[in-house]
């Protein structure tokens, strides 16, 4: 609902509304046994994946990024026009320069908003949310609209079987604004390890390495990632980050009510669910119908959640990721 306008001391940010925005397209695993050479039970056994949607070749990370953000500020009661801040959480912004956030503003119509694009890989969601916090809390800003959307279909290379079977298209968005006593997020914790920046990257496009010729033929522009230490990395950081917040906020795994993982792989998700002891249903897990969509992977399932009563006013949901960079980020929050 919406929130009365009054005083900014001592206001305390939350979650005012969710929205997601998925493309109509679905690749089962069964299509992809034609494009390369998997199976179906290779990619299920050791990704937990079964499909995956993608976007269009004429649709870019705007045109999602912009039905996630009109779903979810209708959800929150809140025009366009009361947007303080637009951010935007992308590794597929629609084109270098301008970011895709100055897009979503104007097809929105947030014609106060400030606009700038977060380049945190998967992580880039939750990084969104501390900054749209502190700008809340800080009384610069009221309402701010995070938004994650990616699509990965564009720059994965369809003939390397170790990748493309992972990713999928999509975009997920929250309105973050003040909230009552009660509610709000409760603690961060963002952090990077830029030694393994070259465990997922994408080599060419950038000023190191401009668009030749060369690079167009060596596949340069395409993702590329180091399976293996992206995984040990995930385990790690995922648990580590998880209980980092929790202490922070002076909760314990058993005040989880929902945990929000990112959605890059079961095995990951099955480790962590493990480690704090919480029972299946308590953890959200998308990855078999969406695939990994990078950051907007958390706020798609959030925004499930929310919508299916998963996620119930009062509850306390963790959210947690891991991303490029390397990077990593968890946040609690009661809804």
């Amino acid at each position: 609902m919406k929130e009365k306008r009054s005083g900014m001391k001592n206001v305390r940010a939350g979650i005012l509304g969710t929205g997601r925005a998925l493309p109509e397209r679905v690749l089962t695993n069964a299509d992809l046994e034609k494009m390369v050479d998997t199976s179906d039970e290779w990619i299920v056994t050791r990704t937990g994946i079964r499909e995956r949607r993608i976007a269009a070749p004429e649709e870019a990370t705007s045109d999602y990024a912009v039905r996630a953000c009109e779903l979810a500020l209708a959800d929150a009661g809140i025009a366009a026009e009361e947007v303080d801040l637009i951010l935007c959480a992308t590794v597929t912004p629609d084109m270098l320069f301008p970011a895709t956030a100055c897009l979503v503003q104007d097809r929105i119509g947030a014609t106060k908003a400030a606009a700038m694009d977060i380049s945190a890989a998967c992580s880039g969601f939750l990084y969104g949310l501390a900054v749209a916090h502190a700008f809340i809390i800080s009384g610069q800003y009221r309402y701010v609209l995070v938004v994650a959307g990616d699509i990965l279909s564009k720059i994965v290379d369809w003939e390397d079987r170790s990748t493309c079977v992972l990713f999928g298209d999509g975009a997920g968005a929250a309105v973050v604004g003040p909230v009552e006593a009660g509610r709000g997020f409760l603690s961060f914790d963002l952090g990077a390890d830029g030694s393994g920046a070259m465990h997922i990257c994408q080599p060419a496009g950038g000023s190191r390495m401009p668009a030749t010729a060369e690079t167009v033929a060596q596949r340069l522009h395409y993702l590329k990632m180091e399976g293996r230490e992206t995984f040990k990395f995930a385990v790690k950081v995922m648990a580590a980050s998880t209980e980092k917040v929790l202490a922070q906020a002076g909760l314990t795994k058993d005040d989880i009510d929902l945990l929000i993982p990112h959605q890059a792989n079961i095995r990951i998700i099955e480790a962590a669910r493990q480690r704090f002891g919480l029972d299946p249903d308590k953890v959200v897990v998308t990855i078999d119908r969406y695939g990994n969509t990078s950051a907007s992977s958390i706020p798609i399932a959030l925004d499930e959640a929310r919508r299916t009563g998963r996620a119930k006013p009062g509850d306390l949901v963790v959210m947690v990721g891991f991303g490029g960079g390397l990077t990593w980020g968890a946040a609690a929050v009661r809804l």
